[in-house]
């Protein structure tokens, strides 16, 4: 999509946050006339109403006002659902409606590595920007990660690489968004209160993420998912699989204890699997991903096996925080979902005390149910989905309730018996006690950090 049509023209920016302003000091810097529109209140968003004046653009907090419509374009924020009465009035009104993503493509001149997938994105879009660093590539790490990818994309050289990683929310208000590479990781329940509890609608948002590539550009995707496998045919692009469970003719698998990698024709042993630093299968799915999308790029197999030895996992994520009395705390407050609770369950040889619960987004706790009985000593539940949680695995193991984050730490650690685990693991948004999953997790790296 060209800009031009929009130059001097009317345009809406639903959300303040982060994204918004960014995509509206981008669109600005292009002659637009902006007006930014938040339903949180000024309390929340003091430092971004700010900016706004600072930058002159007008803004309105606490609501939506019918001025929101008096434009040409509507851009939203990643945490704008697609049924917001704003988003549905203005497509009722013809108004085009995209991500804040989307825009910030518009400007790019750079190759554009692009990553999502229901668990694992961020780890796999940090391995990449990592390995991309040590290879000594210029690059710049944006997206749902955390670093809005407007607020970078007029810095990137036409040499240099964008690394994004994609939520399913910024896909779902794409149009010509179109990836370099493209990496799908996975696809398992999540968001299913924002897709009307339906994975169809859940796995057609995600195979957005290639919907503009051709035959020059390249879809990784793990083979051994179910529903990766039923979108993956659409793809009009050259299509490179990785498993586990299998040999591939072309991708990404394991052979005696060896990852290895055939691009072009040419096999390669990267690197000994019990020498990857990040731990646990979904993990290895990961590094296979981080590792065929950083070979497209131009980088060795030498360069990427000393970034796989070293590359120690990201914030939030199976994040070793301290030993205390003999147990060992973990924070996984990234693990927004059942399934990545799933993956976490495994990455561990010791029994785990567990703290589930928060926002409710759907789950289905029978997933993770056989895991529990296997490689769980007991649950403390916590927050809004504390009942549930209960519900759910009563009598399976013993389980504690907990009114507040600080409760549910000492709960773990009167529950931990020497040599255990606790683990951070929600399974649930933040939202009901936090205002996101990085401030939960370091409030429980504080409050792990003052045990004795």
């Amino acid at each position: 999509m060209e800009f031009s049509q929009y130059r001097g023209k009317s345009i809406s920016v639903i959300g303040a946050a982060r994204s918004g302003v960014s995509v509206a000091r981008l669109l600005q810097h292009h002659g637009a006339r902006l007006f930014v529109s938040d339903k949180t209140g000024a309390d929340k968003l003091r430092s971004e109403a700010q900016t706004l004046t600072d930058l002159g653009i007008e803004h309105e907090l606490g609501g939506h006002s019918e001025r929101v419509y008096n434009c040409s374009l509507m851009v939203i924020s990643p945490g704008v659902p697609s049924s917001a009465p704003v988003v549905v009035e203005a497509r009722t009104r013809n108004i085009s409606v995209v991500s804040e993503v989307e825009v910030a493509s518009w400007f790019c001149r750079s190759p554009i590595v692009a990553v999502t997938g229901s668990n694992g994105k961020t780890t796999t879009t940090t391995l990449i920007g990592r390995i991309l660093g040590d290879a000594k590539k210029k690059h710049a790490v944006a997206g749902n990660i955390g670093t809005a990818f407007s607020s970078v994309v007029l810095d990137l050289a036409p040499a240099e690489i964008a690394v994004l990683e994609i939520s399913s929310f910024q896909l779902d208000h794409c149009e010509s968004f179109r990836p370099r590479v493209s990496a799908i990781l996975n696809i398992t329940q999540n968001h299913m209160d924002r897709y009307d509890h339906s994975m169809e609608k859940y796995s057609a948002s995600k195979a957005r993420i290639f919907m503009n590539q051709n035959n020059d550009d390249v879809v990784l995707y793990d083979a051994d998912d179910e529903w990766t496998g039923k979108i993956i045919e659409r793809a009009r692009c050259r299509r490179i699989p990785f498993s586990i469970q299998h040999a591939v003719t072309e991708g990404a698998f394991i052979e005696n204890g060896q990852l290895v990698t055939t691009l072009h024709g040419v096999r390669t042993e990267v690197i000994r699997t019990d020498e990857i630093s990040i731990r646990g299968p979904h993990n290895l799915y990961n590094a296979m991903a981080a590792t065929l999308a950083s070979q497209l790029m131009g980088v060795s197999a030498a360069s990427i096996r000393a970034t796989l030895r070293n590359f120690k996992g990201v914030e939030h994520r199976q994040e070793f925080v301290r030993e205390v009395g003999g147990v060992r705390y973990y924070n996984d407050s990234k693990a927004t979902s059942v399934d990545a609770v799933w993956y976490a369950l495994q990455a561990f040889d010791r029994p785990i005390v567990l703290m589930l619960g928060g926002r409710d987004k759907g789950n289905d706790y029978s997933r993770i149910a056989d895991l529990v009985r296997k490689n769980v000593r007991a649950i403390v539940a916590m927050g809004e989905s504390a009942e549930k949680v209960e519900q759910a695995f009563q009598g399976i193991k013993p389980l504690r309730r907990a009114g507040s984050i600080d409760e549910a730490v000492l709960a773990a650690r009167d529950l931990a018996q020497d040599g255990d685990i606790v683990l951070l693991s929600p399974a649930c948004s933040s939202f009901d006690w936090f205002e996101n999953y990085e401030q939960r997790g370091k409030v429980f790296k504080e409050l792990v950090r003052n045990l004795s």
